[in-house]
């Protein structure tokens, strides 16, 4: 099956460069190509990308707002959107996360790094190593000023079990790592975060992450107490 990939970036030459790389995998096409926020979003509507590379400072209407309706849309669920930025200017990113987002990339990301990425992204999991989300989920979604009110209702629909699972996904941690906490099979952990996201309507591993926040589920505190624990004893790098 083939993930049909829009591209919204304001500079011609990186959307072709982006082109050439995405047309030359067997198992994904660019279907079209936006210059501003505002075409991005008539051209999601009309083409229903699996996925949206999207840029954040554009003309017209910037790619946070555009992320921000795309993700609003419950006729675009289908459609993802990666966001194209770099890390230098981590509120952008955490904005971006917010409105819906599945994952960043940099514009000087590899060839094959970018294909890996369209792949992540486009088959439903989320962009965002265990690094990452520490990084930026701890020191911008957990602030007292960057979260709207908490919504812990919305948690009544999930199993105790659940509840276990989208709060350790919220601290950083993989699948693998929450079966060996937990000792159960990276497949059962899966199956239970699975289950979470359709129950809340989540998009993708991203968008759990910003509800266990948004609901109270996890604090910064209790989350910067975890992430001192696992730098201390991490003996393996993190992978996406």
């Amino acid at each position: 099956m083939t993930t049909r990939v829009l591209l919204a970036e304001d500079q011609a030459l990186l959307r072709r460069a982006f082109r050439l790389i995405i047309d030359s995998a067997d198992d994904m096409a660019v279907v079209g190509e936006a210059a501003d926020g505002r075409e991005a979003l008539r051209l999601t509507r009309e083409l229903r990308p699996d996925l949206v590379i999207m840029d954040i400072r554009m003309p017209e209407m910037d790619g946070l707002a555009a992320t921000a309706e795309i993700c609003a849309d419950q006729d675009l669920t289908g459609s993802r959107i990666l966001i194209l930025t770099t890390f230098e200017n981590e509120a952008y990113v955490a904005q971006a996360l917010r409105a819906g987002a599945s994952g960043f990339i940099g514009k000087g990301i590899a060839v094959d790094d970018l294909l890996a990425a369209v792949r992540t992204v486009a088959g439903g999991e989320a962009l965002l190593s265990p690094t990452a989300t520490r990084a930026l989920i701890t020191r911008f979604l957990a602030a007292p000023d960057g979260v709207p009110a908490g919504t812990p209702e919305r948690l009544s629909l999930l199993t105790a079990r659940e509840r276990e699972m989208v709060a350790l996904v919220a601290t950083g941690l993989s699948n693998e790592d929450i079966a060996a906490r937990l000792v159960l099979s990276p497949f059962t952990v899966r199956t239970h975060v699975h289950r979470a996201m359709a129950k809340l309507a989540a998009r993708d591993r991203a968008q759990l992450v910003v509800i266990a926040y948004q609901s109270g589920l996890v604090r910064a505190a209790r989350t910067a107490r975890e992430t001192a624990h696992r730098v201390a004893g991490a003996s393996a790098p993190d992978m996406p």
